[in-house]
């Protein structure tokens, strides 16, 4: 009897003991897709990139559309064609197209590349924020992933201040 008295203690002991030790934690939230779209190093980064990759891109538009011409022009003119003319034209046509395809293959690679690498930047600062607010605002635990966050624990826009604050 004593024993199990004693082992009841314990029980509720640690019970209440874990309940005033979680009353005392404090929590916090961001929405890091949120602060990723908002914040000002994204919006910078967003912009440099389509500047950057805005003349491969006008340069693969005009590939495209001169292979649609060809395109349309074998076709219409297909049957007033000899026969070298058309295979001298189809291989222009498979030639161009080999070079589009692969342009926009590389176009593709490295605009991706360079979206990582942006991104990457960006979340670094990001996360040296976050812990620079964790610490300056005593929180002893701030999640970036979350199914479900209350909003009085949401401090994205905290963040995003704080981004917006840097770049001054």
């Amino acid at each position: 009897m004593l024993k199990k008295t004693i082992a009841t203690s314990l029980v509720l002991l640690s019970v209440s003991f874990s309940g005033a030790v979680i009353a005392d934690v404090k929590i916090g939230f961001v929405n890091s897709q949120r602060v990723l779209n908002e914040s000002p190093q994204a919006v910078k980064a967003k912009k440099r990139l389509e500047k950057d990759f805005e003349k491969r891109d006008q340069d693969l538009q005009r590939l495209g559309k001169q292979l649609q011409t060809m395109q349309e022009s074998m076709e219409k003119n297909a049957v007033t064609l000899s026969e070298t003319e058309r295979r001298n034209k189809e291989r222009e046509f498979s030639d161009l197209n080999r070079d589009f395809q692969r342009k926009r293959r590389e176009f593709s690679e490295d605009l991706t590349q360079r979206q990582n690498e942006e991104t990457a930047a960006v979340f670094e600062r990001i996360n040296k924020i976050i812990k620079q607010l964790a610490e300056a605002e005593k929180y002893d635990i701030i999640f970036q992933e979350a199914v479900y966050a209350n909003p009085r624990i949401d401090i994205t826009e905290k963040v995003i201040k704080a981004l917006g604050d840097g770049t001054k």
